[in-house]
This record gives structure tokens, sequence and C-alpha cells, in this order.
């Protein structure tokens, strides 16, 4: 039972606050519906992510899972939380894919006359500018790319929520959830449905840990490099990302059995190691960051409903493209829930209802 004498009463509650968070708060504050997040930052792959959005996996000149429609979403929807929050998120930033070989411009050429990546490739070579970056067979143009600065979007989309009271900073205690007929209570929080939006906190959820999210570590590094000036993301080996004041960061690892965020000399090393292969100008590492990216085994989201608490939802697994997938998912995932549209069949956790008992 609960300790409190007057319980709140709201539509939704929200379990976490990165970009899945975020996403569903918004498409809840655009329909009118009342919410309490609770959050308590345990889970970082948000905060240090990226922050790229690009529709092409470039390692192998292919185009992302539903990466067109996921961009038509994305960046109005960014657009309009700069304006909402009156600050500076989205920072349209070329990517160029740096060529090894000969082989991979060939390679190139070929996807960029494929159906689906004509409007995202640019079928001319760049020659290398920068005397800081050794790129002999020089770089191919990602179009329609940019940068989001998550940090700051989470930072200043809490400040937004703790201003209004429509977000508490605490752990959530799934021992104090209780199922009521067609309600949810937690605490004094009494609720029409709950949305968990936690990241790889879900291993912990004992109403969705039957759901296969494996979690990939990633580690990135910050450095100090005054003499580079570049304001392009190059992409080799490693991303080599433009921040403001000479800094930049460098990405990133994908490691499967370490499931902790502190940062290792292991891969530290790793990427320092990557990044000189091109890298030609002096710097100093000023900061090394990690989270555990909420990956799937087959590299879809977990959206969509409990199979047997219907008053119960999932929004998760988005890997490490978040900043694309979110709004597109937590789009689907309120389209189902208010108007009982189909969620999309890859991303549906129906898929895996043979697990759950």
């Amino acid at each position: 039972m609960s300790s409190y004498l007057y319980p709140m009463d709201v539509d939704y509650i929200v379990v976490g606050l990165g970009l899945a968070g975020i996403s569903f708060c918004e498409q809840l504050e655009e329909n009118g519906k009342s919410f309490m997040v609770v959050s308590d930052d345990s889970e970082q792959a948000s905060l240090v992510a990226g922050g790229l959005y690009n529709p092409v996996i470039l390692k192998r000149f292919t185009l992302a899972w539903k990466a067109d429609e996921q961009m038509k979403l994305a960046l109005p929807f960014y657009a309009a939380l700069e304006k909402k929050l009156k600050v500076k998120l989205d920072y349209k930033v070329p990517v160029y894919r740096r060529f090894a070989s000969i082989e991979e411009q060939n390679g190139w050429f070929e996807a960029s006359d494929k159906i689906g990546l004509k409007d995202f490739l640019s079928v001319k070579i760049m020659e290398n500018s920068n005397d800081f970056i050794d790129a002999p067979f020089g770089m191919g143009e990602v179009l329609h790319t940019g940068r989001v600065d998550t940090k700051r979007l989470i930072d200043t989309y809490k400040a937004y929520l703790l201003k209004k009271g429509g977000m508490r900073q605490e752990n959530f205690n799934i021992d104090h959830l209780d199922f009521e007929d067609d309600k949810v209570r937690y605490q004094d929080i009494v609720a029409k449905k709950v949305v968990f939006a936690e990241g790889f906190g879900l291993k912990r959820n004992p109403f969705l840990n039957y759901l296969p999210l494996n979690g990939t570590k990633g580690e990135l590094l910050t450095i100090h490099a005054p003499s580079l000036k570049e304001k392009s993301v190059i992409k080799s080996s490693v991303f080599i990302i433009p921040l403001e004041d000479d800094r930049y960061r460098i990405g990133a690892t994908y490691k499967w059995k370490d499931k902790t965020s502190i940062p290792t000399e292991t891969s530290k090393k790793e990427l320092l190691e990557k990044l000189r292969t091109f890298l030609r100008s002096d710097f100093e590492v000023v900061d090394h960051v990690a989270g555990i990216r909420p990956t799937v085994a087959d590299r879809r989201p977990l959206v969509g409903q409990h199979p047997k608490h219907k008053n119960l939802y999932v929004l998760n697994g988005f890997g490490s493209r978040g900043v694309l997938i979110a709004p597109f998912a937590a789009q689907q995932l309120y389209g189902c829930i208010a108007y009982g549209k189909e969620i999309d069949s890859e991303m549906n956790i129906k898929r895996f209802e043979h697990s759950y008992s």
C-alpha cells in the first residue's frame, strides 16, 4: 500500500529520460496528455552518445533501417525542440567517409547509384584539404547529416520538466508498481499507462527482461586539437566529430561482454591507435566517457504492449541510432496506444511473445 494520502492522477508514467523518454513525452504534450517522468540518470547511453544523425551505414555503404522515414520525422522534431526549449541542439555538419583504397572509392560509386541511396551519397570524390588529415584516396560526402547535442537536450529537457513539476529525479523502484484494474499505481501516482523507456535498465525490469536486450558498451574520447580546424565529421576507423572550442569527439568502441559504464584504458588505447592512423595533428585527451547502448539481437527496436499487463508499454532498443529512431518509434507507440494503430512488425515486441512465460 502507498504511504501517500493524496494520490496524483496522470495519464502516463514515463520511466527514463533519454532520447526515448523525451520523444514519448513530446508525443504526450502534443496530444494534451498529463504525465510524470521518473528517472535517475543511471543509464548513460543518450548522455554519452556522439549524437550523429546519418542515414547511411558507412562500413557497408548501405541505407540504415527505415532511415528515410525517420529523417522526415526527426529533423522537424529537433527543430521544434530547439524552439520550445530556446536552445541550440541541431548542428548541420557534413559527414565525410575517408577512403582507405581505390576499391573503397569504387564501392562508394556503386552504392551511390542504388535506389534509396542516391539522395544521401554524393557522387563527387572530395579531395582532402586538411593537412592534418591523412586521406590520399579522398573522401565521400554523406548528404543531409548533422549532430544533435544529446547531453544539452537531456539536461535542458530535464530542467523544463522539473520547472513544471513533471519529473521526479529518483530511482524507479519496480517493487512499488501495482496494477489495479485499468490503472497502475506507483507510490502516490495513479496513471492509466506506464511506459518504460529505461535503456539498458530494462535488463533489471522483471516485467520486460524476457526481451532479448543485449547491450553494447561504447566509449568515447574528447580531444582538444587547436591546430586541426576541421568543421566536418570525418569517418574512418573511428569518427572525428567537431564540437566547440577546438574540441572533437572520438568514437566509438563496441564491447559486448563488459556491461559497466566505467571507461577503460583498453578502449582508450584502441581509440587512440585508430585515430593516429589518419590524424596528423597534436592533441590532448580531455574527457573519456562510457555507456551501454540498448542493442537487440535482431538490430530492431523494442516497442509495444506487454503481453499480460495491457497498460504497460516499452520503448527501447535503439542501439547507436537513437537520434533518428526515437521520434519515429515514439510516434508509432503513441499511435498504437491512442488510436489502435499497428506498430511496425519489425520492431513490435510481439515478435518475442514466444519467450514470455
